[in-house]
């Protein structure tokens, strides 16, 4: 198979991501002022709950399709017997999903005055799991699904401003939600029969699959907890009020880590399939590359939503939820942790086959998560939930560093480290851009666009002025074209 530039690549799932990200941040201010701090609680609190079992039904075979695929994508043959095999083992989760997401429905009684969300956010289960996103990745096509996202987004935003118009519409907007993948998902099954042959299968090898399936899937499961257990403790140990606050500031800080992740996350399946050859060396150079790409960005952006985080979230929801302002704070500095432990975790500990080595590290920061929301949640309510965040996230980091040691010596030279250097000066160039730009207009919106503006251009001299190799990479690109 011809490899496709991971330029462009980045370029398609980069706006494919921010298409994702432009859905709720053009909706979200209308809905959070429609269906107000409650209502928003109760559509956060029951997705958070149905994220679980939707992370059941995936059972870690994204993960470990996209590492095993990409080393079978140049024979049809080969990657239709592995993807029916894996494509079944997913449908076999998935029912086991759904009889634990009723049961839990029957049991548990605090759950059933959301019965009716839950089940409307269910439907994704099984449509996530027809949708075999995993094969798209394996194949690094991302120009079809680019194009399927901004047709499902441009309906469900009409649908959006038609039938959410008042308080007691938020089950409406939870059925929207799921309208914007269900069809993405169903489409998707079809066209993914142009790369290779799915089907249910009985022949499976369990023996070589189900093993590293189930350690990925106990790593998503720990990762999931120390994710969702800040809003899933604090509407157990609070209020639907105090949920809907949080909700704001951790959907901007997900949206964000979201936007950074996608402009690496295209690398993956190349580094999956380069480290599966033993090409070792174009293994280290493409992720010095990588990471060095992916600093640059979430440096700038970290501190730029830690300056303007007023602003950031009057914007998208209104003046009733800047009590949020503290708590997107807090979650600044996991948000710049969590992206280097993301890459470390996907684009060196699973492509080396030490998925062991992360889901302990998940464990670990999952336990210590949960442990510290119950201690800090009822001091500091949602400060408290995003301190624990940061925290989980500080040692999930250092774990991985710790496990991967050995793969990243040679990595990461004297160059990269100088471009490091030069990312936290351009940083500190954004603080003060951003303070000076603040007091240009009373609007929110002037201050936003002129400290982004501004803070753009500062940034990129610095970079210049520092000698950052990336930036003089992409000026020698440009000049060549």
């Amino acid at each position: 198979m011809k490899k496709k530039s991971l330029g462009v690549n980045a370029f398609l799932n980069g706006f494919r991501s921010v298409l994702n990200l432009l859905f709720p941040l053009i909706t979200f201010p209308y809905v959070s002022r429609i269906l107000q701090a409650s209502g928003t609680g109760k559509y956060n609190f029951a997705n958070s709950i149905v994220s679980y079992f939707l992370l059941i039904a995936a059972l870690g075979i994204t993960n470990y399709a996209v590492r095993e695929g990409a080393k079978l994508r140049d024979d049809r043959q080969k990657i239709s017997e592995f993807a029916s095999q894996v494509f079944t083992i997913n449908m076999i989760s998935t029912l086991i999903s759904y009889v634990l997401l009723f049961l839990s429905l029957i049991i548990f009684k605090k759950l059933q005055s959301y019965t009716a969300a839950i089940l409307i956010f269910g439907l994704q289960i099984f449509f996530t799991t027809i949708g075999v996103e995993w094969i798209y990745t394996i194949f690094e096509d991302y120009a079809y699904i680019t194009i399927r996202s901004i047709i499902f987004k441009i309906i469900s935003m009409i649908l959006l401003f038609i039938f959410v118009r008042q308080r007691s519409d938020y089950l409406n907007y939870v059925a929207i939600t799921v309208f914007s993948t269900v069809g993405s998902n169903i489409l998707n099954y079809f066209h993914a029969k142009s790369f290779c042959d799915i089907r249910i299968t009985f022949k499976i090898d369990w023996k070589q699959h189900l093993k590293p399936i189930l350690v990925i899937f106990a790593t998503g499961i720990a990762t999931q907890i120390y994710v969702n257990s800040d809003i899933t403790i604090l509407g157990i140990l609070k209020n639907d009020y105090l949920v809907g606050i949080y909700s704001v500031s951790s959907k901007i800080y997900a949206i964000v880590k979201s936007l950074v992740q996608a402009i690496v996350v295209v690398a993956v399946p190349r580094l999956s399939m380069l480290l599966g050859k033993g090409e070792t060396r174009q293994f280290r150079f493409l992720l010095s590359k990588v990471t060095n790409s992916l600093a640059m960005f979430a440096f700038p952006v970290t501190v730029g939503l830690y300056m303007l985080a007023p602003q950031v979230i009057d914007i998208i929801s209104g003046k009733g939820y800047l009590r949020g302002v503290s708590s997107l704070r807090l979650l600044c500095p996991a948000l710049l942790i969590s992206v280097f432990s993301w890459i470390l975790a996907y684009c060196v500990l699973l492509p080396a086959k030490r998925e062991n080595k992360f889901f302990i590290s998940a464990v670990v920061s999952a336990i210590l998560n949960i442990s510290l929301n119950f201690v800090l949640i009822p001091l500091m309510a949602e400060n408290g939930a995003a301190i624990t965040t940061t925290i989980a996230e500080l040692v999930m980091l250092i774990m991985i560093i710790f496990y991967c040691r050995d793969i990243l010596r040679g990595v990461y030279n004297l160059e990269f480290l100088r471009d490091i250097v030069s990312y936290f000066f351009g940083s500190v160039a954004i603080i003060g851009t951003c303070l000076i730009s603040n007091g240009v207009s009373q609007s929110v919106f002037v201050q936003v666009t002129v400290s982004v503006v501004l803070s753009a251009i500062a940034y990129g001299l610095v970079l210049v002025v520092c000698g950052n190799s990336m930036i003089y990479s992409f000026i020698n690109d440009f000049k060549k074209k």
